[in-house]
């Protein structure tokens, strides 16, 4: 381990309809590399998405100690309000593609995610996966096909969660003092870069790290080395 990294265990949540396979595929190699143990919660079950991971990581801070903590998408807004409220609990904040702050509003992903609620409630799980895979790249098409099967009857429920669910507001960022690396797709239009700029400039100690979701399509960690440089340059600041 680097001797700069103090003894940490890592923790990461996925995204909206997302699971911890992906968590691992993006994550496990680029925190292995600095010696940081990750564990990846699988999702709580239909609308417990939210509080049931905020109550995940408050026993595996009882177990481990303080945490890194992050997630992709949804699970950087969770990850984030829960380090918020835990400051003495939270080693470092890794967030990639933040997706909005305070209430979802018309958030690109928050709509996302009501629509494809609605498809899955209209379609079921195999429907909603037919319809929505046109014009979507064979890597992320393949990523819902199994992450959407594994939530199976609670996905609906999960989808409406995440999108109505707040993010921390910008002024609860900026009182979070632990080191922030947040990871940004300059060419997702989903998660916009701007929001992960603005995440930035809120906290007191954070530095963006930029990649593609062209990368992402080819190299998971792309994502993940990103967002873990990132924290690396803002804990020597």
């Amino acid at each position: 381990m680097t001797s700069a990294i103090p003894p940490t265990t890592a923790v990461v949540l996925p995204g909206t309809g997302s699971d911890e396979v992906f968590v691992r595929n993006v994550f496990e190699g680029p925190l292995r590399a600095l010696g940081v143990p990750l564990l990846a919660p699988s999702p709580p079950a239909g609308d417990r998405l939210a509080d049931g991971y905020l109550e995940e990581l408050d026993r595996l801070a009882e177990t481990h100690g303080p945490l890194l903590v992050g997630g992709i998408s949804f699970g950087a807004h969770l990850s984030a309000e829960w380090a918020v409220t835990n400051p003495g609990r939270c080693t470092g904040l890794l967030a990639a593609l933040p997706a909005w702050n305070g209430p979802a509003g018309t958030a690109p992903a928050s709509l996302a995610a009501r629509l494809s609620a609605d498809l899955v409630a209209e379609n079921g799980v195999d429907g909603a996966l037919a319809k929505s895979s046109g014009g979507v790249p064979d890597w992320l098409s393949a990523e819902l096909g199994r992450a959407w099967r594994r939530h199976g009857d609670g996905l609906a429920a999960s989808l409406r969660t995440a999108a109505a669910h707040p993010a921390p507001s910008l002024e609860d960022l900026k009182g979070l003092d632990v080191p922030a690396g947040i990871g940004a797709c300059v060419d997702d239009p989903v998660h916009p870069a701007e929001v992960a700029r603005a995440w930035a400039a809120a906290l007191p100690r954070a530095e963006v790290g930029e990649s593609t979701l062209t990368a992402l399509g080819a190299d998971r960690e792309s994502l993940g080395r990103a967002t873990v440089l990132a924290w690396l340059k803002a804990s020597k600041s």
